[in-house]
């Protein structure tokens, strides 16, 4: 049997000014963008080079998942993001006014900082240490 996670959602106020986030300050990809409802589309988007797990934008529908969005995690890092070229990633997105709340660091599993996206939620920024460095691929 062989699985994998496809997908993780992430709740946002608006599908269009995410959309503009991920594409244009982390340089993610538009996979697709389908219209269900009036209300709702399916909208995946990843960094360059990923298939295996994509975001899939999710509108909040609620209230309780309004108060959701941007702290999915109670202030904990979400998300991930492992590159093969830290600095010059790093300083990529500081050019485009991605805010970081934790500047860079080595740590044992690798060089690491922490910015937010456009709604607050938390991700690390990684490059992998010499002994994960399995964990990504080339771009």
């Amino acid at each position: 049997m062989s699985q994998r996670i496809a997908h993780v959602t992430l709740l946002v106020g608006d599908y269009d000014e995410a959309i503009e986030f991920y594409t244009k300050k982390l340089d993610f990809v538009l996979l697709e963008d389908t219209r269900l409802s009036e209300e709702k589309r399916w909208v995946l988007l990843a960094p360059k080079g990923a298939r295996a797990c994509c975001l899939l934008l999710a509108k909040a529908a609620t209230a309780a998942q309004t108060a959701r969005i941007g702290d999915q995690t109670g202030g904990r890092v979400f998300l991930f993001l492992f590159t093969d070229n830290f600095w010059q990633d790093y300083h990529t997105l500081r050019d485009r006014d991605v805010r970081f709340v934790r500047l860079p660091e080595d740590q044992e599993y690798g060089t690491v900082a922490v910015f937010e996206d456009l709604y607050g939620n938390r991700w690390d920024l990684i490059q992998p240490g010499e002994h994960n460095k399995g964990l990504i691929r080339r771009r």
